[in-house]
């Protein structure tokens, strides 16, 4: 899997509002919501284009469009909701699904408990959407599910990881034949032993819709 830090000063000043324990949800959603299209700035510097020539109102010019078939933007529930308005804001045409994923907090092992999405994937690039890559194991779960449709190029954007993360996703999916690159705007220092990120910003979907 590439790895993308996103070195900017807006990014930077952006997540360390979030990281702030004062900062309330409301201010954490929108925050959220405006990092994210910072990061799918850069996210999508691969996203397939095809040419097209366009009349402009003194003559022809030449450009691009997205090409087909349209872009899957895929956040998991229940936090990666909170990244979807600001990933659709950059790329309105592209098409949602959702996957819902949960970790046992014993294991640390994701499951799948929900999807929908195309049955098939077949020359899709597909942007998968967390907010946290912590042990990893989500996050490489839900890569292999997008693969196992069909998808060839998949990325995956969180807003922060842990280095035990990548490791650990970059072992998981070694095997697999589809380009992986993942972006995030900091990798922190590393895991507690509950599996948080530190000093990462706490529990990112808690932060988002409260504590259910």
């Amino acid at each position: 899997m590439d790895l993308c830090i996103v070195d900017h000063p807006l990014v930077a000043h952006k997540l360390t509002t979030l990281r702030d324990e004062r900062t309330d949800s409301p201010t954490f959603r929108r925050l959220t919501e405006e990092l994210v299209t910072l990061l799918a700035y850069e996210a999508t510097r691969g996203v397939r284009v095809a040419p097209v020539t366009v009349q402009t109102p003194v003559g022809a010019a030449e450009g691009v469009k997205l090409a087909p078939p349209r872009p899957l933007v895929v956040p998991i529930l229940r936090a990666g909701l909170g990244m979807l308005e600001g990933m659709t804001r950059l790329m309105p045409t592209a098409e949602v699904g959702f996957v819902g994923m949960v970790r046992d907090e014993q294991t640390l092992v994701a499951s799948t408990y929900a999807e929908r999405l195309p049955d098939d994937l077949s020359g899709r690039q597909c942007y998968v959407l967390d907010p946290m890559l912590a042990t990893g194991g989500t996050l490489a779960e839900a890569v292999r599910f997008l693969v196992r449709r069909g998808a060839d190029h998949i990325t995956c954007i969180c807003l922060l990881a842990a280095p035990e993360g990548i490791d650990r996703i970059t072992a998981l999916l070694q095997d697999l034949e589809v380009p992986c690159t993942l972006v995030t705007a900091a990798v922190d220092e590393r895991l507690d032993e509950r599996g948080y990120i530190v000093p990462g910003l706490g529990d990112a979907g808690d932060r988002l819709y409260g504590v259910v």
